[in-house]
């Protein structure tokens, strides 16, 4: 598969609890990950809050510029590159946040939010846009008349897929979701998991997934990397993790999995007492 992304011993590192008597010490938020991700491809970034993942897409996405290491995109060192030179990128890098009610501006009308890509951009004309948006709107699952509500009008699950549709208004090539399922029911994230996957295929979508939860990083992810205190511990596909995880650290992850149907519980039970005799 066609690579469209790498970063090479990426390290982004704050200073903390600076001040003018406070020398600050350094904190080391992602230190030295390297990875790929190939066109179409779903790469599933997991670990534990706090251990620098969500730090990591932002980096990415040079919304931070990075301490040390390389940036490619399609082949092009993006590293050191200018706001102005970045520009014309973003159009192919877009990032949907966690909380889509802080992320949208409750100000503006759902219509005038998904304009908002095209404005800036300066694509198409006023009545082109304003029918791309309705296209957008039918493509997430939500009808064209949501053009003329708010945000407080819509619940969880509509405002992620009006984030969404955001996103991909402009076709990027690549899309970093960012803990994008984790505020939302159970039923409703399988929802817009199912609607991520559709987009992907359609669009061949490279993702990067991130979260804390394992069971839905499996669920949507072709290859995982596990990240702990800012390194990735493990990279792997969804089979060789999941499996026959190699890091005591992902096995502990696995291991916190709550596990609902009894015969799963069995096979655990089971495969642990083999584990214990042998």
């Amino acid at each position: 598969m066609e690579e469209i992304l790498r970063v090479e011993n990426l390290k982004q590192h704050f200073v903390s609890g600076k001040g003018i008597l406070k020398k600050g010490y350094v904190v080391k938020a992602v230190d030295g990950v390297s990875f790929s991700v190939a066109r179409g491809e779903t790469l599933g970034l997991v670990g534990e809050s706090g251990c620098g993942k969500s730090t990591l897409g932002r980096t990415i996405l040079k919304l931070y510029e990075p301490t040390e290491g390389k940036i490619f995109f399609e082949g092009n060192d993006i590293t050191a590159i200018s706001a102005k030179q970045m520009r014309p990128l973003r159009k192919e890098m877009q990032i949907v946040f966690q909380d889509p009610m802080e992320s949208l501006n409750q100000r503006h009308t759902i219509g005038m939010i998904l304009e908002e890509p095209y404005i800036i951009h300066n694509v198409g004309t006023t009545a082109e846009r304003r029918e791309w948006v309705k296209e957008l709107l039918v493509k997430v699952g939500l009808p064209k008349s949501s053009a003329e509500r708010y945000p407080h009008e819509f619940s969880g699950g509509q405002r992620q897929r009006i984030g969404i549709a955001r996103a991909i208004a402009l076709k990027p090539k690549l899309l970093i979701c960012d803990e994008s399922v984790s505020a939302l029911d159970v039923s409703v994230q399988a929802q817009i998991l199912n609607l991520l996957l559709k987009l992907q295929k359609e669009m061949n979508l490279a993702i990067i997934f991130i979260s804390h939860d394992l069971s839905v990083v499996k669920h949507i992810s072709d290859r995982v990397a596990v990240m702990y205190f800012g390194k990735l511990v493990e990279l792997g596909s969804v089979q060789e993790i999941y499996d026959s995880p190699q890091a005591e650290y992902t096995r502990k992850l696995l291991s916190a999995i709550p596990i609902t149907h009894p015969r799963d519980r069995i096979r655990k039970k089971s495969k642990q007492f083999t584990e214990h005799v042998a």
